[in-house]
C-alpha cells in the first residue's frame, strides 16, 4: 500500500504543478478534458487533492462533477450532428440497439447509472449515445452531473476514511468484480428511486395507479 500511496501522490503533485495557477479550479479543468477529450484518471486526482487538503474535501466532488458535465457537452453534441456512425464503429449493432431502448424508457437512469461508475465503464460511447438519441440537454447535464456527484462524493468520503489508496482497491474490485459491482450498484440506484417515489407518492395513491 504504501507504493501505491506514492505513486498516487506522484501522479497529484505532477499534475498540481501544471495546474498550480489555477489552484482549486484545476480539478475542474481536468475534469473538462477528461470528459471532451483525452481520459485522464480523475479518481486518483480527486482523492489525491481531497487526501490534502480534507478540510475542503467538499469542493473538489462538486468541481469533478461540474466540469465533468460540462466536458461532456462537447460528445453531446457530436452525436447531434451525427455520432450514431461513431457508435456504430464503436460498438455492435446489438449493444446500440439495447442504448437507444434505455433512452427511449428511461433517459435520466441510463445516463445517470453509467455516469456513477468508474473506468473501464465505457461512459463516453453513452454521452455521445445521448446525443444521438437526441436527449434533451438540461436532462443530460442533470443526469451526468447527478451520476458524477455521487461517485465524487463516496470517492471523497472514502478517501477520509481510508486513505487515497482507496482508488486501487476500487479499480480491483471493478476490473475482477465488474458485472456483481454493477448489479449491485444498480439494485442501490432502484431502491433510491422507489424510496423517492413512496416520499413522493403515498402507497394508497401507487396503489390506484
Amino acid at each position: 500500500m504504501d507504493f501505491l500511496e506514492t505513486i498516487l501522490a506522484k501522479y497529484t503533485a505532477f499534475l498540481g504543478a501544471i495546474l498550480a495557477p489555477l489552484g482549486l479550479w484545476a480539478v475542474f479543468v481536468i475534469a473538462f478534458v477528461d470528459a471532451a477529450f483525452v481520459g485522464i484518471p480523475m479518481d486518483p486526482l480527486v482523492a489525491g487533492y481531497v487526501y490534502k487538503f480534507p478540510e475542503r474535501f467538499w469542493i473538489f466532488p462538486l468541481l469533478a462533477s461540474i466540469g465533468s458535465a460540462l466536458g461532456c457537452s462537447i460528445l453531446y453534441l457530436v452525436g447531434r450532428k451525427g455520432g450514431e456512425l461513431l457508435l456504430e464503429k464503436r460498438i455492435s449493432k446489438q449493444r446500440l440497439d439495447s442504448i437507444r431502448l434505455s433512452f427511449e424508457r428511461h433517459p435520466f437512469l441510463a445516463l445517470m447509472f453509467p455516469a456513477m461508475l468508474p473506468p473501464p465503464t465505457p461512459f463516453k460511447a453513452v454521452v455521445l449515445s445521448a446525443g444521438v438519441f437526441h436527449m434533451q440537454y438540461l436532462e443530460f447535464l442533470l443526469a451526468i452531473f447527478a451520476g458524477r456527484i455521487v461517485r465524487f462524493y463516496l470517492l471523497a468520503f472514502l478517501t477520509l476514511m481510508f486513505g487515497p489508496q482507496i482508488v486501487h482497491a476500487v479499480s480491483t474490485l471493478f476490473r475482477e468484480h465488474f458485472a456483481l459491482t454493477v448489479a449491485a450498484i444498480a439494485v442501490l440506484v432502484l431502491a433510491v428511486v422507489l424510496i423517492y417515489r413512496l416520499r413522493r407518492n403515498p402507497v394508497a395513491q401507487l396503489v390506484q395507479e
